[in-house]
């Protein structure tokens, strides 16, 4: 027995690389903030592949992680401050209903190096709510977008009833009348017109607009509200799709829908049709959403005469068959960057939106599409009365999930 223990011992790796770690975020406060002003008192969330867990801040900004295992970890953190409080820490005079604050940083390893010093995660203020009723849109986000389809009747592609929605994180009703929806240039690899980087290095563009290939706008004829909590859904198709199968979904009470000339897709005369403001090219039948992408979104307001925008044929290009408007990003409300996904994983080169619009992206889990995969921001925070607020940390790849159950206006419990 004694021979046995000792054997056993020997065996035992007394090394203490794998040993549970502390790990200290600093939460930093956003540079609006007062000198010496802290988030304190905020939940900072970690998640590695097995793991997530949360801490809260103390006095200084510092969230403590305790016994973590060695690993790589995503770390976020979504903060919620009431008038008041941003008034104090900031100093503002400005009439404030809420402020969002939003950190992320990803791919950090955890590992015995990083129990010397506080990681420092940048924080950034993302949404001001003002009280005033004419500001209430700045709280209008890209809450679901279903474009992957689906198949009926044995292997036929179902395309007709996707759609996306749009969510009023507020507690009041906001009008969207006049606000602007924008699809993004979603060509492929071999014809594409704009990296991200390309994007940056334009000297045109210098990273300060994104390319669309279409613009709708919400119809000025009148309010066209949506109340704080609620949801509306606009498509190309605002009839009963469900009978099709388990995936497609009855859209025949949908707040708006795409009509265009000869388009072969059924309609519903009883819904307000978007105004169609530009096409990259004229063949564009309704919202043109990629069924495996990319397929990304951007909402935008402005006073201004949209057709006086600049416009591109693609990166070092003088012509070509279709031609792109660039959109501001001054003007940009909210913004998905949804990308295709690959055998090898998600296509990174077809991301197209800058970080301070969506430092992440989103995707479906199917390469081709046609599988019923709807995405969709996770819920954030479930209110005594109902009401939800929806993900909304600036980063796709934090904020959306994939089904192909959920429906139009449903979204998870908190």
């Amino acid at each position: 027995m004694a021979l046995l223990l000792v054997t056993l011992a020997s065996c035992i790796n007394y090394d203490d690389s794998g040993r549970l770690l502390n790990i200290k975020v600093h939460l930093k406060s956003p540079e609006d903030f007062k000198e010496g002003a802290a988030l304190d008192n905020q939940e900072v969330k970690i998640k590695s592949k097995t793991v997530e867990k949360a801490a809260m801040t103390d006095e200084n900004g510092i969230a403590t992680f305790q016994d973590c295992m060695p690993d790589v970890y995503d770390i976020s953190s979504y903060v919620e401050l009431t008038g008041e409080e941003y008034a104090q820490k900031t100093g503002s005079e400005d009439a404030v209903e809420e402020c969002i604050i939003t950190a992320t940083l990803n791919e950090q390893l955890f590992d015995e190096a990083r129990e010397q010093l506080p990681i420092e995660m940048e924080s950034a203020i993302m949404a001001i709510t003002p009280k005033d009723p004419a500001q209430k849109t700045k709280s209008i986000v890209i809450s679901k977008i279903y474009s992957s389809g689906s198949k009926y009747n044995g292997n036929k592609n179902y395309m007709a009833g996707r759609y996306i929605e749009l969510f009023n994180q507020s507690d009041q009703t906001a009008d969207i009348a006049g606000m602007y929806i924008g699809l993004l240039e979603s060509t492929g690899n071999s014809n594409r017109v704009y990296t991200l980087e390309e994007l940056k290095k334009d000297p045109n563009i210098d990273g300060t607009m994104v390319v669309v290939k279409q613009v709708y706008r919400i119809p000025t004829d009148k309010e066209y509200l949506i109340e704080g909590g609620k949801s509306l859904v606009i498509t190309n198709s605002a009839v009963n799709h469900s009978g099709v199968n388990e995936f497609e979904a009855d859209l025949s009470n949908a707040d708006f829908e795409v009509e265009d000339y000869n388009d072969q897709m059924e309609h519903n005369v009883n819904v307000v049709k978007l105004s169609r403001e530009f096409y990259a090219i004229s063949s564009l039948k309704g919202m043109n959403l990629m069924q495996g992408g990319p397929c990304g979104i951007i909402l935008f307001e402005t006073d201004e005469d949209i057709n006086t925008w600049p416009t591109t044929y693609g990166y070092g290009k003088t012509s070509g068959s279709m031609v792109y408007l660039l959109v501001p990003n001054s003007t940009i409300v909210d913004g998905v960057d949804f990308i295709k996904n690959t055998s090898t994983g998600p296509n990174l080169s077809t991301k197209r939106l800058y970080d301070e619009i969506d430092a992440g992206c989103t995707h479906i889990e199917a390469v081709a599409g046609y599988t019923g995969e709807v995405v969709y921001r996770k819920t954030a925070r479930v209110f005594p009365d109902g009401r939800k607020k929806l993900m909304d940390t600036n980063n796709s790849s934090n904020d959306f999930k994939v089904s192909t159950t959920i429906k139009p206006r449903e979204y998870d419990e908190e």
